[in-house]
């Protein structure tokens, strides 16, 4: 009987984290396909999205940067309940914003709370069963992926009953608190991490000092810094595409918002079906053979996607698109957390520091875009799978149990 009520236990806490990273990517959902819309309510520019999507991504990995420590000391707890209330309020500042400072100021809170919240949660997973990192990583994106979808349907289903964008992040708002109250019950006599001896400073602080000191080794490390740079470059056919799919539909291709929609589920719809298919592939092939293969597609498949006229085949290509990038970010982060066991926290401390200068990224897509034309910086994302090929090369042959080619740093 005990042995049962630990398998329940487990598989509820289990559950649980995936619910975060729900909630997490079904604000996303929502947020990608409602842009265009946003942006006539706001009337924002392309200069304003283009901040709005990167600095706070700046601040937030700053921040996050000392969260990965503390996590790794013992506060792992406190910050992720403590990041799932602020992550409920900044919903909640998004749905009263009426101009781009308020918009600006709820996505300032969302990025660090969604990283308190919904990274360590993920790390926390990593930890649960080192020997299924990919396995559960692959889970964990498609928990991902089937909230990006669903956010882009509530939205035109929000529409058809004369709701709109605003009464979704408050449906946003109270799915994170959903989420907050399972996880607290969950925990009940369990912890996420050793906890630190709140009534000794100095302990705590030698703690901090100490893995503070580990993250700075591990930034010099070169195996760290290749997952952690590649799995930057593979975020622009990730979620900075998503973050502009709409709007090219919309002002590039000339659709309407509901093209933009449709572009967004079509990308999200065959993405969740790319992501439920890797969980059994990755029991029978190892993720950086896929990912080897996958890079090749996308670099042929995104320049058409840019050239090729018409509605019809620009959807087409941004179906194949989200397939072949699928696993991406399972196989790169797994990868990551392999480079550094048993300090979860600190590899989220390092891909924040590392990750810095990545999101300028969206920035200097709003400023190109804003003078040259959205068409044309979208070619800047095709830096993805170029830097990808660079990283884990070309598919190789293997002759019986030879040695993997990502095996060397």
């Amino acid at each position: 009987m005990f042995l049962k009520r630990m398998l329940r236990r487990s598989s509820l806490f289990v559950f649980v984290l995936l619910l975060i990273e729900f909630a997490d990517e079904f604000v996303f959902g929502i947020l990608g396909a409602a842009w265009p819309i946003i942006r006539a309510d706001l009337h924002l520019t392309y200069t304003q999205i283009g901040l709005l999507l990167g600095l706070p991504s700046i601040i937030a990995d700053v921040i996050e940067t000392f969260f990965g420590i503390l996590a790794d000391v013992g506060y792992r707890r406190r910050l992720i309940l403590g990041g799932g209330a602020m992550f409920a309020l900044a919903c909640l500042l998004t749905a009263v914003s009426g101009d781009f400072i308020t918009l600006m100021v709820s996505f300032i809170l969302f990025y660090p709370a969604s990283g308190a919240f919904v990274s360590l949660s993920q790390a926390t997973l990593m930890d649960y069963d080192p020997e299924r990192r990919e396995q559960n990583m692959a889970r964990w994106t498609f928990s991902g992926s089937l909230a990006i979808v669903v956010g882009p349907l509530v939205l035109g289903a929000a529409a058809l009953i004369g709701a709109g964008w605003r009464e979704l992040f408050f449906l946003c708002a109270l799915v994170a608190l959903v989420a907050l109250v399972l996880l607290r019950r969950s925990l009940n006599g369990t912890t996420l991490a050793p906890s630190a001896d709140d009534d000794d400073d100095e302990e705590e602080s030698l703690g901090f000092i100490d893995g503070l000191r580990e993250a700075i080794t591990a930034m010099r490390q070169r195996v760290v810094l290749k997952w952690v740079l590649l799995l930057e470059f593979a975020d622009l056919l990730m979620d900075v595409l998503h973050g502009y799919v709409a709007l090219y539909f919309v002002d590039v291709v000339g659709g309407d918002y509901a093209l933009g929609g449709i572009a967004v589920l079509v990308w999200t719809g065959v993405g969740l079906l790319g992501d439920f298919l890797l969980i059994p592939l990755l029991e029978r092939v190892k993720g950086i053979d896929y990912l080897r293969y996958s890079v090749l597609a996308e670099l042929i498949l995104f320049p058409a996607l840019l050239l090729v006229p018409g509605i019809v085949p620009k959807l087409v290509i941004l179906a194949l698109l989200g397939i072949f990038n699928a696993g991406w970010y399972a196989v790169l982060q797994a990868q990551l957390y392999d480079a550094m066991p048993g300090r979860s926290g600190t590899v989220l401390s390092v891909m924040n520091v590392i990750g810095l200068p990545a999101a300028l990224i969206p920035v200097a897509i709003g400023f190109v875009a804003e003078s040259a034309g959205l068409g044309a910086a979208m070619w800047l994302l095709l830096l993805g799978p170029i830097a990808l090929l660079i990283g884990v090369g070309l598919p190789r042959r293997r002759n019986g149990d030879s040695t993997s080619a990502d095996a060397t740093a």
